[in-house]
């Protein structure tokens, strides 16, 4: 949660749903309540309804019969986006060409009727809160991609408003600028108080910006948790696959004892079932001498990827195993090596899902 949390406003959606004109169900009806001050990332892959949830809260669009979006409590269902004070960013930036960056941040502030001494107070401080000194007086056109975004945001925070929606503002940059103005993002987001609701594609973005996140799947929430709920204890295969890295096995289960192929682990906790569909991390798998550990298996590929190297391991159990190892370890293709998996490690995927 942001630092300073009392600038935004809390929103609460009920039961909001969405169907087109053409019968498409965009939305299944969802309920959801964002904190004042918080950071709530929808996240899923193309098609899964984030968007449009987006776009009901901003106004954008009506929910079907029903749904409400409340602001601190005050139904705002049929306000229109302009009187919800919203500051929004979207992935084309949408800036005005034919005016300068001073000019696009002071817009919103402009149609408002804010004095123009006031207006160059809030575009100043706004200019070195984003890092885009000296940048004032130049068209959008002269601007770098990461640069436009900056002023992008810099709009839509200057009328001060209580919710700021983004949808996916970072896709269009390349993959190292994308992580430096993220970090830059989630300071600015906390330094602002400002509720924030970000939509993405992107696992990562989702991980490092949100308070918590709403895992969507066809149209419905899938899940809702903090980012290291998500992570370590996902509710459905789904999210376990899309959220990160994921082995997935199935299990029998006999007297509370896991039983995998390779190997018998006792989980935490009591157990009333027989089978078990289970969930390793590839980071939660070491790598150990082949005639000590109980498990074991021979290298199928090894990937570099800069901080480890992900290692594949066939004959360990009813599938490939990925298994995330420190990039100085020797390990060469065909090799046979040991593998240690401690029960803390497995995560047993809720039965109904």
């Amino acid at each position: 949660m942001k630092a300073d949390a009392g600038r935004g406003a809390s929103v609460r959606i009920e039961n909001c749903g969405k169907t087109f004109a053409d019968g498409t169900r965009a939305l299944q009806p969802a309920t959801l309540a964002i904190a004042r001050g918080e950071t709530l990332v929808l996240l899923g892959p193309s098609g899964c309804g984030k968007t449009t949830m987006l776009r009901i809260i901003a106004g954008l669009e009506v929910p079907d019969s029903g749904g409400r979006v409340l602001f601190d409590g005050a139904d705002v269902t049929a306000v229109p986006i302009e009187k919800r004070n919203v500051g929004m960013v979207f992935q084309s930036y949408a800036l005005f060409p034919n005016m300068t960056v001073a000019d696009n941040i002071g817009y919103g502030l402009k149609i408002r009727g804010v004095a123009k001494a006031e207006r160059a107070a809030r575009i100043a401080e706004l200019v070195a809160l984003t890092n885009i000194a000296g940048l004032e007086h130049r068209r959008i056109d002269q601007l770098s991609g990461g640069q436009r975004q900056r002023v992008a945001l810099a709009r839509a925070v200057a009328i001060r408003p209580a919710v700021l929606l983004l949808d996916e503002p970072l896709t269009a940059l390349d993959a190292a600028l994308r992580d430096k103005l993220r970090g830059e993002l989630d300071r600015l987001l906390r330094s602002l108080g400002i509720t924030t609701i970000y939509v993405t594609h992107d696992q990562a973005e989702a991980m490092a910006l949100g308070d918590r996140i709403v895992v969507m799947s066809k149209g419905a929430i899938a899940q809702v948790g903090t980012p290291r709920e998500i992570y370590f204890q996902p509710v459905s295969r789904f999210v376990a696959e899309f959220v990160g890295a994921a082995n997935i096995i199935e299990a029998e289960i006999v007297d509370g004892v896991v039983r995998l192929p390779g190997g018998h682990w006792r989980i935490a906790g009591g157990i009333n079932r027989t089978h078990a569909v289970a969930m390793i991390r590839p980071e939660t798998i070491r790598i150990a001498d082949p005639d000590t550990a109980s498990l074991h298996g021979i290298v199928e590929s090894v990937s570099f990827v800069g901080d480890r190297q992900r290692v594949v391991v066939s004959g360990a159990a009813t599938g490939p195993l990925s298994i995330d190892a420190p990039n100085a370890a020797p390990i060469g293709i065909g090799d046979r090596v040991g593998l240690v998996v401690d029960a803390e490690a497995i995560r047993l995927l809720p039965e109904q899902l």
